[in-house]
């Protein structure tokens, strides 16, 4: 608390770190939305959707790619979010047909924040931010390798690495209109359960 004149103790560095985060929040959410609606939304078009200044903008976010960066980190939290509420218990190749069905949910509805993040930003950092939401997929390959429902002879990083190209070249494809939204669930689950499977064994037709 500050200290007045007289003496008397105020609040305005409390209020001050309280408006700083309200502004942090409204221009993260503006930022998702923006740039979920067009890849190429400027810094101008984003603190207008926030309801703040260039200035402010700036003040907290030094670039576009610092703020991109941080778009993207806010859309992986939901991801997280969504995907924890999904069961990928049981049957390895079940538990692996749902989560893709959840994961597209989310890169479908925010495929475009991720195409800015790849304009902005260095592929290391986009994989470092999915560390969160892949190490879902790194529990479930780990399991339908011990229980065999997975093929062991190719290391377990690049199964992960596998499902993570494919998510991201999938939403490439339907923005480009070279494939139905509504087939990309069925398309990456039956390639990967292709690819997974153990050598010698049929591969198994994703549900639903």
């Amino acid at each position: 608390m500050a200290t007045s004149a007289s003496g008397t103790r105020t609040a305005a560095p409390r209020a001050q770190r309280a408006d700083a985060r309200r502004s942090v929040q409204a221009i993260l959410d503006a930022a998702v939305t923006c740039l979920a609606r067009d890849p190429e939304a400027s810094v101008v078009d984003i603190a207008a959707a926030a309801g703040v200044g260039r200035v402010t903008l700036y003040g907290h976010f030094k670039t576009r790619a610092e703020l991109v960066d941080a778009a993207l980190v806010r859309t992986i939290e939901r991801a997280d979010q969504v995907l924890a509420a999904t069961d990928t218990a049981g049957d390895p190749v079940e538990a692996l047909t749902r989560l893709v069905a959840s994961s597209w949910q989310i890169v479908d509805q925010f495929r475009n924040v991720l195409l800015a993040a790849q304009r902005e930003l260095p592929a290391d950092r986009i994989r470092s931010v999915h560390d969160r939401v892949l190490r879902r997929v790194r529990a479930l390959v780990e399991r339908g390798q011990r229980t065999g429902a997975f093929r062991t002879d190719l290391p377990k990083r690049w199964l992960i690495t596998t499902v993570f190209s494919l998510m991201h070249a999938a939403a490439e494809e339907a923005a480009a209109g070279r494939v139905k939204v509504d087939q990309v669930p069925g398309l990456i689950s039956a390639t990967l359960i292709a690819a997974f499977t153990p050598p010698g064994e049929n591969a198994r037709t994703p549900l639903g």
